[in-house]
């Protein structure tokens, strides 16, 4: 009985293991929720041109501080531009800052934990002494430094917040590439005489991965917040850029008489760092081996 039993368990792991990993991810509705609302933010940012039906710039497309209507369907601000074609051009935004932020933050932050576990001794502590100085601060005091130096605009926010993520990602791999190294395999890379770029990129950088990802994809919504709150404070996007968070911080004189000039970004923003958690969390269960075993 108790081999039939394990044999079953066995084939039922064997099936799981060749699940595939997107069916893995969309099995789980806070995973499949996460991905539709991607998805669907990819569609507005790639094809904003074909859905918005005015530009995002165009002034008096509309009456000053229209109410939603059927001409306008999030309303026009306090220049007569369209709020819906703001609001789908603001995602292609949205997603160019978000990637942009993360791959600074993902590519220094993992070469800086791989060499740091990987080197030891003396490159190790000078590494990660260093990094522990820079996550001594918050992110947003670091990407509002960075701000201050290099200057208002877009792409500095960007950059501001890909550097201020970096301490972040690089403790994240250190921690993971140590983990590796205690592992036969790779000792008997070691021994088997590989060299050192063979050890870093071909069996610790691979299996870190995974858990980069998963951080990463949370990652994302922090960059995006960070930026947009860049933004509100006047030291990200520039007029006229439909950014929400610079959005945000336009409809606050007009909040009384037209709640809509507020809403409709905040709800945007909410909606999109939602949706990268909780699609961050379902990737964290799906990459999971312990996980496939429960399931």
């Amino acid at each position: 009985m108790t081999q039939a039993t394990d044999t079953a368990a066995v084939g039922r792991d064997a099936r799981q293991s060749r699940t595939p990993f997107v069916l893995r991810l969309v099995r789980q509705p806070a995973g499949a929720i996460g991905l539709a609302i991607v998805v669907a933010l990819v569609v507005m940012a790639l094809f904003a041109d074909q859905i918005a039906p005015y530009s995002p710039i165009k002034m008096a497309a509309g009456r000053p501080l229209t109410s939603p209507s059927l001409a306008h369907l999030l309303g026009t601000d306090e220049f007569g531009r369209d709020m819906f074609s703001r609001i789908v051009y603001g995602a292609r935004l949205t997603l160019q800052i978000g990637l942009i932020a993360v791959g600074i933050s993902l590519s220094i932050g993992t070469l800086i934990g791989l060499v740091a576990a990987y080197a030891g001794g003396f490159v190790e502590k000078l590494l990660m002494r260093s990094t522990d100085v820079v996550f001594s601060f918050t992110e947003t005091l670091i990407a509002l430094a960075f701000v201050a130096v290099l200057g208002p605009s877009l792409e500095n926010a960007m950059i501001a917040v890909g550097i201020a993520g970096v301490p972040f990602y690089a403790r994240t791999c250190y921690a993971g590439a140590l983990g590796e190294e205690g592992k036969p395999y790779f000792e008997a890379s070691i021994a088997a005489g590989a060299g050192h770029a063979r050890l870093l990129f071909l069996h610790l950088l691979p299996n870190v991965v995974p858990t980069m990802i998963v951080i990463a994809t949370l990652g994302l919504s922090n960059a995006i917040l960070a930026a947009a709150a860049l933004s509100f404070l006047g030291l990200g996007a520039q007029p006229p850029t439909p950014e929400w968070g610079a959005m945000l911080s336009a409809g606050r004189d007009f909040f009384n008489r037209a709640p809509w000039l507020m809403l409709y970004p905040g709800l945007a923003i909410a909606l999109t760092v939602l949706a990268f958690n909780i699609l961050g969390d379902a990737l964290r269960e799906a990459l999971d081996p312990r996980a496939k075993e429960r399931s």
